[in-house]
């Protein structure tokens, strides 16, 4: 049965999807089977992140209303053949659909994979519900910034309300030049604030779609995953190359451009 994990943001634009997708790409890379659900109705576009969007037939709400079977809805990724997309409703972003819908289409899918990772709306509205519902554990995923920070601890509190098995943290977008400069706070500063396990640690990169991140997100990615799959707790250190007289130059440079 699969491990199904919902992916979720107290805001918009802290990378979220785009986190999500890199990890079940790494997963499925690492030879696991999984699908990357797209539970976001007003954005759907974990098609679009996966590069798969014209190769889109059926969606989560033609196999709930029985215009396909779960498995004809998946698209596999021409590159990771072990990586599937079901995209959420493309047709009617704004239609009602029930928790307990996507639930059973997601239950009639685990046996056949060993991880749904579940791309959740950003708040905690309908959306989030909906998505957290279908779940059995969760990855908040935040930014460094105030603000994020805030919205990220109330989406923890709704969390707790859910019999999940477990409520994990990954840090997105991190500069580890601002962390030894002292003007953001550390990883582990920010996991201790929130109360939840740091699973992992991303850098800021400007990579945005699947296979186009730079050696040190690729690297934060395949930490992601072992940690994610095998219990491990061992996280990108983004201020390792800021440290020391070289380390001085490049925060200087970082900060230049």
């Amino acid at each position: 049965m699969a491990r199904k994990i919902v992916f979720t943001s107290g805001k918009g634009g802290v990378g979220k999807t785009t986190v999500a997708a890199n990890l079940g790409m790494r997963l499925a890379a690492a030879g696991e089977s999984v699908v990357l659900a797209d539970t976001d109705f007003g954005l759907n576009n974990i098609d679009v992140v996966c590069g798969v969007e014209n190769l889109i037939r059926y969606d989560i709400v033609d196999a709930i209303e029985g215009r396909c079977r779960a498995k004809q809805a998946l698209v596999r990724h021409p590159v990771y053949p072990n990586l599937n997309i079901l995209a959420s409703n493309r047709a009617d972003p704004d239609r009602y659909v029930s928790p307990q819908a996507v639930r059973l289409i997601l239950d009639n899918l685990s046996p056949r994979f060993d991880y749904i990772l579940i791309d959740c709306p950003a708040g905690i509205e309908g959306g989030f519900h909906r998505a957290v519902a279908a779940a059995e554990e969760a990855v908040v995923v935040t930014t460094p910034h105030i603000s994020s920070l805030r919205d990220a601890d109330k989406v923890i509190s709704v969390l707790k309300s859910y019999r999940l098995k477990s409520v994990e943290l990954v840090i997105n977008m991190v500069r580890g030049d601002m962390i030894v400069d002292g003007e953001t706070l550390a990883p582990a500063e920010i996991a201790d604030i929130l109360k939840i396990p740091l699973l992992g640690v991303i850098p800021q990169d400007d990579g945005v779609f699947l296979g186009e991140r730079g050696g040190d997100a690729r690297k934060a990615f395949r930490l992601l995953a072992n940690n994610l799959a095998k219990g491990t707790r061992k996280v990108y250190n983004a201020t390792g190359k800021y440290h020391g007289f070289f380390g001085s130059i490049r925060r200087s440079l970082k900060k230049s451009l």
